[in-house]
């Protein structure tokens, strides 16, 4: 455990022995967040999923910064189907701890899985495409899509008890109590869950409260032993008058209850038959709109990628004909060689090829470019150097050590054999107090002309400015 205000490890003592800060009530805290991680680890242990998520969450309130316990809420929330908010947590972690976290071989095995986070996708629109239709009144519709949800995520919970409500509203008890056993098996402690669970059991459980008729106090017949026989004799029975008015009342009723048995085992199998055609439209239609869902997703990429090569080209074609591009770097290079051809004056010249010096790469160009603008350098450079060093070495004596140290500089970069240019380049940052570019120029002149007098004296006034 670390001091919260200066980072260094606390001793037994309740306070910091380093910044002597008081951390009785901080240890405190971070004992109980690990207490609720511990119940959480526990509970997980069990499957009692939803107990782990409060105890967690009920950790990190205490300390967010618990590492431990938000990569295990993430796996939780993983193991409940609750993809997206696993990767939430693990996102957090991340950031809060971006070297040797666990949660980066989390995410990385989900993001290198693209058909994954595709199946995920869609789980998530489908869901919400279910809600719409329990909204709208349409169960047949939301059970589909919630099939389709739970064959892409089978742990999703929420899917499991939407789909066991619906089967509840539709009075299939026994499919709800199906769907509701999928959701213990992975939360065995889900409040939501033992809820419907219990709803399901007592719809289910044979009323025991009908209770059974008794005995007739009297009988309703007389039984007697002849020989070896049992003869049954009602009581108080009449034989009935008019045989033949009976007869057709009791043919008249048999064929009532004939049409009545006819039309309650006809009826609902037509009617079965019609919902299943019905069902089958339903899912054909659905199955339709989703290829055209997943039509329309791969034109809006295409579309994005053309969009993307689109704005490539554009840069590429801005590169040489823009500001700055290929074609205005040949144009440059171009008119210096013309106007030093046409004028003889270096000068003019040299302010195209510093454009090009300065605006563009020459090791990128084609060798044809280098080559003309090396021509066009090496032709110009001695007498470019020469004057730029007058101008110095006058700028120089007039103390006007920016100027020089700028003359200087050019002429050096034009004839690089100039080492006076160089030497009193060293000299002008010296005298202008720039002392550690001084020392760079006078060990460039020692390396780049050894054993000369001027790379004597610069190493002297090397050795001086060292010291």
């Amino acid at each position: 455990m670390f001091c919260y205000n200066c980072g260094y490890r606390l001793s037994e003592h309740d306070f910091c022995t380093a910044c002597g800060a008081d951390v009785s009530l901080y240890k405190k805290i971070i004992h109980a967040s690990n207490m609720y991680y511990n119940e959480g680890l526990e509970k997980a242990g069990v499957r009692d999923l939803t107990g782990a998520v409060n105890s967690l969450r009920q950790s990190l309130k205490l300390n967010k910064n618990n590492i431990k316990a938000r990569n295990l809420l993430g796996l939780v929330y993983f193991e409940m189907g609750e993809v997206v908010t696993a990767l939430r947590e693990w996102v957090i972690s991340k950031n809060l701890r971006p070297d040797k976290n666990i949660a980066d071989n989390y995410i990385e095995k989900l993001q290198a899985n693209s058909a994954r986070l595709d199946s995920i996708n869609q789980t998530i629109k489908k869901y919400n495409q279910a809600l719409v239709y329990c909204n709208q009144g349409s169960t047949d519709l939301a059970v589909i899509q919630l099939k389709k949800v739970l064959s892409l995520n089978p742990r999703f919970i929420r899917a499991h008890q939407l789909l066991a409500l619906l089967y509840m509203d539709n009075e299939q008890w026994e499919y709800a109590e199906r769907e509701l056993h999928k959701c213990m098996d992975i939360d065995r402690n889900n409040t939501q869950t033992l809820r419907y669970l219990r709803e399901v059991e007592l719809m289910l459980m044979p009323d025991e409260s009908v209770k059974q008729p008794g005995r007739r106090r009297k009988e309703e017949s007389v039984r007697y032993q002849s020989d070896n026989e049992l003869i049954i004799q009602p009581v108080n029975v009449k034989e009935p008058r008019g045989g033949g008015l009976s007869t057709v009342v009791n043919l008249g009723i048999g064929l009532v209850i004939g049409l009545a048995a006819a039309y309650f085992l006809l009826v609902p199998a037509a009617r079965t038959n019609v919902w299943q055609e019905a069902q089958q439209r339903i899912t054909e239609i659905s199955n339709a709109s989703d290829a055209k869902t997943i039509q329309i997703q791969e034109l809006e990429s295409q579309v994005q990628n053309l969009t993307g090569e689109t704005e490539a080209l554009r840069q590429e074609i801005e590169s040489f004909v823009g500001t700055g591009g290929t074609l205005q770097l040949y144009d440059s290079l171009l008119a210096a060689a013309a106007t030093y051809l046409e004028t003889r004056d270096a000068l003019a010249a040299a302010a195209d090829l510093e454009g090009i010096g300065q605006s563009a790469n020459i090791e990128e160009c084609t060798e044809a470019f280098q080559r003309l603008y090396r021509m066009l350098v090496d032709t110009i450079g001695p007498e470019l150097s020469s004057t730029y060093y007058a101008e110095a070495f006058e700028a120089y004596r007039a103390k006007d050590y920016a100027l020089a140290i700028e003359s200087f500089s050019r002429a050096f970069d034009y004839n690089e054999t100039n080492i006076d240019a160089l030497y009193y380049l060293g000299r002008a940052l010296q005298d202008s107090g720039d002392r550690e570019n001084a020392i760079t120029v006078y060990e460039r002149l020692v390396e780049l002309f050894p054993g000369t007098e001027r790379a004597r004296n610069a190493q002297w006034y090397r050795n001086q400015l060292g010291n």
